[in-house]
């Protein structure tokens, strides 16, 4: 879970409003408790100010869904489809449901510290790396002036996975075997380290 919420780049930001359920798209950055803190984190991201989901009162929790890897997994990769048949399709993935209360920051020096934030995490080892302060000053501050800061103080997590553990080891070699040949490495990774240690 802890790897998920590192290494995420955007999280469906969901919340129940009086006009109904809304949802944006949001990129967000995982704030860990610091040392003595209590709690579980926060995530931290900003919204459009156009967007008026911000100016929306919240009933009860907010949500964020985060989305790791997910696949499609045909029985054709099964070493058991030709022993007995009976397998079926499914779907591999990584989630997580992030509830807590939203608070919004409608403050300069809060923008402009959390576009930092999320420009450093995602500028991180690109040669050259973009910063804020490569663009003029008189533009970022305008950009800063059409963004309101979100921040979602974690109450709880509810974090799921398929990876297909509750295959046998000859079925997860296939399926490993088969996303990789699907160039999708991300997924066989995360099969890979899943897998039951059935060595003992």
């Amino acid at each position: 879970m802890r790897e998920l919420l590192l290494g995420f780049g955007a999280a469906d930001l969901v919340t129940a409003t009086p006009q109904g359920l809304r949802a944006t798209m949001l990129p967000m950055v995982y704030l860990e408790p610091e040392a003595g803190e209590d709690g579980l984190g926060r995530l931290v991201g900003h919204v459009a100010r156009k967007n008026d989901h911000w100016r929306q009162p919240v009933h009860g929790e907010a949500l964020a869904i985060i989305r790791g890897p997910d696949a499609y997994i045909t029985p054709s990769w099964y070493a058991t489809k030709p022993e007995h048949g009976r397998v079926v399709p499914t779907w591999n993935y990584i989630t997580a449901h992030v509830l807590g209360q939203l608070l919004i920051h409608d403050d300069p020096d809060w923008v402009e510290q959390n576009v930092r934030l999320l420009t450093a995490k995602h500028e991180a080892g690109r040669r050259p790396e973009w910063q804020v302060d490569d663009a003029p000053e008189a533009f970022v501050a305008g950009q800063l002036r059409a963004i309101v800061g979100v921040e979602l103080v974690i109450g709880r997590i509810e974090a799921k996975f398929k990876l297909s553990q509750n295959r046998s080891a000859a079925d997860i070699e296939g399926v490993v075997g088969g996303l990789d040949a699907d160039g999708r490495e991300d997924m066989s990774q995360a099969v890979r380290h899943a897998a039951p240690d059935r060595t003992g």
